[in-house]
């Protein structure tokens, strides 16, 4: 495995080098695909990578950066969110169960794919 980022950005740019582009946007519980359209509270949604960051000593530094792909059309983007006390709820509730599901609640900084 290629070493773990260190930053939510080394993050996002190693995703997009990965081919994760498509823009996925996030609207309470919805997720719509930029690409074909495609709205559900999540369901479409594939987690194929994950990255968590911690703060040493501040919760606001708590983040998460996704690589998805949506289930329908198979296009690829990357979700990045705050959690902990600066998550959105509704955001939350739906990251925080597609997240477990993938194994990205371990503790510390770490790089995940899905199925390891």
């Amino acid at each position: 495995m290629a070493d773990a980022p260190d930053t939510v950005s080394e993050a996002v740019v190693m995703l997009e080098a990965e081919g994760y582009t498509s823009p996925f946007v996030q609207s309470g519980g919805d997720l719509v695909c930029g690409t074909c359209g495609a709205c559900s509270p999540f369901e479409p949604l594939v987690v194929d990578r994950f990255f968590r960051f911690e703060g040493p000593s501040d919760p606001a530094d708590e983040a998460i950066v996704l690589g998805v792909h949506c289930s329908v059309c198979g296009a690829r983007g990357i979700i990045v969110s705050a959690f902990g006390p600066d998550a959105d709820p509704d955001e939350f509730e739906h990251l925080a169960r597609i997240s477990a599901e993938a194994g990205a609640w371990g503790a510390g900084r770490r790089e995940g794919r899905a199925g390891s």
